[in-house]
């Protein structure tokens, strides 16, 4: 796969091309002043960035909408030069909200389809307009969920021109095959975004995935921010390995540049998150070098099966994708 700054798309199963790095949006709202993303988004696309990863639960796509309008207007790019990828939440797991979900997507990003809208777990929430019901006692409500119900209301989407391709995120194998082998399969799943690094290399998920024609996207590709409240804090920080750091040594690079190469050269699409320009340029300077056989196996022996993002919170969900050896 030749991939060079000015073209890295991966083709898709359904004809549609993904880029192989993307600009990761989720903040936490609590923290992050209004506008940043704006500015983020701006900066990835004067850099060369032309994929974003999105959501609606992360209360910004207004910002990611108004940066890529503001690009298109100005000439920077066009339309069709952007990937842009929303996520239906998880109490939206209903065959009847998933049209009225996507459409605030794009209302909210104020353009007439998305490139990519997935899943964002299989774990389904109580229905309704609160992202994280709870009960009177603090107790989540969990929901039971068609999710081929649901797949059928997304094939809908994409007959309607809403979205160019579909896909899910934190699917394990077994419930990657409940939507492949569901009667009428119209579209099947071109991406399965999953947590996905150097100590978690996913090594039998993405073998699966290959042979069915689904791609990899790795959230978290530099570990993750080390927040207790979803985080496994007490994993080992990614970035501070021996032997990232040494191979970043040799090629003038960090060790985050290093973690991005180590996927992208096997087919695995990353979508780091920041909102800092100097790492946001950083990040994308990853096409000028490549690792060597032996440097890539070294890599991968790294793999320490370690998940940052458990979603501990959610483990006795009938639905939890974590039990499952993949």
């Amino acid at each position: 796969m030749n991939l060079s700054a000015a073209d890295h798309r991966r083709p898709l199963s359904d004809g549609n091309h993904i880029p192989i790095l993307g600009l990761g949006t989720y903040s936490d709202p609590k923290s992050t002043s209004g506008g940043d993303c704006v500015a983020a988004v701006k900066a990835a696309i004067d850099i060369g960035y032309r994929h974003f990863d999105g959501a609606f639960l992360y209360q910004n796509e207004h910002e990611v909408g108004e940066a890529i309008r503001t690009k298109i207007a100005e000439g920077t790019v066009t339309r069709e030069e952007i990937f842009y990828c929303g996520k239906l939440w998880a109490t939206k797991l209903v065959p009847e909200m998933v049209r009225p979900a996507l459409e605030k997507t794009l209302g909210a990003l104020q353009l007439d389809y998305v490139d990519l809208y997935i899943i964002e777990m299989p774990m389904a929430l109580q229905p309704g307009d609160n992202p994280y019901p709870r009960d009177e006692h603090g107790k989540w409500i969990y929901y039971k969920s068609n999710l081929c119900a649901v797949w059928e209301a997304l094939e809908a989407c994409k007959d309607a021109g809403l979205v160019k391709s579909l896909g899910v995120s934190n699917f394990n194998r077994r419930q990657l095959e409940l939507i492949l082998n569901k009667p009428g399969l119209k579209y099947k799943p071109v991406v399965n975004q999953v947590e996905c690094h150097p100590y978690f290399t996913q090594p039998k998920l993405l073998k699966f995935c290959q042979q069915h024609d689904i791609v990899i996207v790795g959230y978290s590709p530099l570990g993750t921010s080390r927040n207790p409240y979803w985080v496994n804090v007490s994993s080992p920080p990614l970035l501070k390995d021996a032997y990232l750091n040494s191979l970043g040594q040799k090629y003038k690079k960090t060790a985050a540049q290093i973690a991005l190469r180590f996927n992208i050269q096997r087919g695995v699409v990353v979508i780091p998150k920041s909102f800092h320009p100097a790492r946001i340029r950083e990040n994308f300077q990853i096409f000028d070098f490549s690792l060597t056989e032996e440097e890539m196996k070294n890599v991968e022996g790294l793999n320490k099966n370690v998940r940052f993002v458990e979603l501990l919170m959610w483990s006795d969900h009938p639905e939890y994708p974590f039990h499952d050896e993949y």
